[in-house]
């Protein structure tokens, strides 16, 4: 039986991160053995260029699966009849900038690219926001992107979420794919608390063995949320390898289905307290074909709460000024 190819647009598609991101979507990697991919790129008029560069190496590599790539600076012909939407291409936040400088800047692309996923993109499309502020990017396209159901819009912290699971395999000496149990809250920023009280290694519980409360708070969550500047300092680039890999797991969980519990930042339905009209990253159960479950029933103690009230604050505090700079 021949299977129709899946239409996969990735914006920002010469940067760092989709270099190593299309060729796993091409190789199969993501989708799967069989799933043929139609790739659409989208870059910046004074990219295209280097773009023509990638789309050379996607051809040289002769990947079976690779139906046929489109390079393109039109958002209509990038996102015509999109299955997925791999949101890469952010204005990158540069010295002196706050956050709320990066809003500013990133809010008028994500609300054009928004239009475009809404009036050429498939109706079923699945939208994943990698560019930064991330919750807040996808938050702004949900609004201004009124026939693509909320739930099929996303947010990365995968990486942040592997970068739990590495560290807490790292710290015990153990294999990671023996880790179970953790899960990223909040926003994907120096916020977010990645949760280890009920970390697993091989169903046993391991929050003391990595220090308890004291150690994990002085040393372990700021490990995780100073990861990326970490890699920038010593490597001189943005942690773009294992991004584009954290971006294929999010994917291949979301479509193709996960056994274990991940985190997504999807929009709050209210669980844990977490208003609605945010995207909140969230422990979930990936039932494939883009279902996606909040994990119902956590009981959090105090400890965690702290850390969730404060990534909570700062995305209302986001929203607040999303709103005001739309306005």
């Amino acid at each position: 039986m021949t299977v129709s190819p899946i239409t996969v647009c990735v914006t920002g598609a010469a940067g760092q991160i989709s270099y190593s991101l299309l060729s796993m979507l091409a190789a199969g990697n993501v989708f799967g053995p069989e799933q043929p991919v139609t790739l659409h790129l989208l870059e910046i008029p004074p990219a295209l260029p280097a773009l023509a560069g990638v789309v050379m190496e996607l051809l040289d590599g002769a990947y079976p699966l690779l139906h046929s790539v489109t390079q393109t600076a039109d958002p209509s012909i990038a996102f015509a009849d999109a299955d997925i939407a791999v949101l890469v291409g952010a204005f990158p936040r540069r010295a002196g900038m706050e956050r709320k400088d990066l809003l500013q800047k990133n809010l008028p692309i994500f609300k054009r690219q928004a239009h475009a996923l809404n009036e050429h993109a498939s109706k079923h499309v699945k939208v994943v926001v990698v560019g930064n502020p991330a919750n807040t990017n996808a938050m702004v396209l949900a609004a201004f992107a009124p026939d693509i159901p909320r739930a099929n819009i996303s947010a990365l912290t995968r990486l942040d979420h592997n970068r739990t699971m590495a560290q807490v395999a790292a710290r015990l000496d153990v294999p990671v794919q023996s880790v179970a149990g953790v899960c990223i809250w909040g926003n994907h920023s120096s916020t977010q608390y990645p949760d280890i009280t009920r970390a697993t290694v091989d169903n046993a519980p391991v929050f003391d063995k990595l220090g308890g409360f004291e150690i994990v708070a002085r040393d372990f969550i700021p490990t995780i949320q100073k990861r990326g500047a970490e890699v920038i300092k010593a490597r001189g680039f943005s942690s773009a390898m294992s991004a584009a890999s954290a971006i294929a797991d999010h994917l291949r969980s979301w479509v193709c289905g996960e056994d274990h519990i991940v985190s997504m930042a999807v929009p709050s339905d209210g669980s844990y307290g977490i208003k609605e009209g945010v995207f909140f990253s969230f422990p979930v159960r990936c039932m494939g074909d883009g279902v996606v479950e909040i994990v119902k029933g956590i009981e959090i103690d105090e400890f965690s709460k702290r850390y969730i009230d404060a990534t909570a604050e700062e995305l209302y505090a986001e929203r607040e000024e999303a709103l005001a700079l739309l306005e």
